[in-house]
Formats: structure tokens, sequence, C-alpha cells
């Protein structure tokens, strides 16, 4: 979700012609943040931020797509599992291992 609030922060920002670093301290945030909020590279959004955002781009309502959250949330699963496969590839199989065979259960059980 976080994904798609980010996109139409970076093209609402756009569209106005207002800079990155401009808007950022215009919100009272680090330009790296306010970059990985618009590229969803953050978890988290503080709701005093998200008034702010509401107040100067008029961001919400916005339409929320389930599966692009699914998307979303298995993206950023990738990368943690990547990261770990790095430091731990034995940890990062043990994982992967179990999610598959989970699926496969849950899945199993649901043509029943």
């Amino acid at each position: 979700m976080l994904q798609n609030i980010g996109q139409r922060i970076r093209s609402l920002r756009t569209s106005k012609g207002i800079s990155l670093n401009a808007f950022a301290e215009k919100l009272d945030v680090s330009p790296g943040y306010l970059s990985n909020l618009e590229t969803g590279k953050t978890d988290t959004i503080q709701l005093s931020l998200l008034e702010k955002l509401q107040a100067e781009l008029h961001l919400l309502p916005i339409e929320i797509d389930v599966s692009d959250e699914i998307d979303t949330r298995i993206s950023h699963a990738k990368k943690k599992l990547n990261e770990l496969e790095l430091r731990n590839p034995e940890g990062a199989n043990y994982l992967l291992s179990t999610f598959e065979k989970g699926l496969e259960i849950l899945l199993k059980n649901d043509k029943k």
C-alpha cells in the first residue's frame, strides 16, 4: 500500500513542479526519507506526515488494490530473503522450503 501512496506522492509532487528537496523541507522530513517513501522503500509513515501530505497534495482517497499490496509484500520478502541468503544460506533455504511446503499444504487443503 505504501508503494502505491509513494508513487502517487511523486506523481502529484512532480506535476506541481516541486523538487524533492523543497517538498521534503516543506514537510519537515529529510530528502532521503521522502525519496524512500516515494519509491516504497519505507515500511512506515507517521499520521502527522500523512496529514501534511493530504493538505499539500490532496492525496486521499486512493484506490487500494489488494493484489498490489500482496505483490509489494512478496517483493519486500524476496529482498529480505536475498539478504539472508548472503549472510546465512542455510537459514534462507530453510525459510524458503518451509514457505513452499506451507503453500502446498494450504492449497491442497483448500481443494477439499
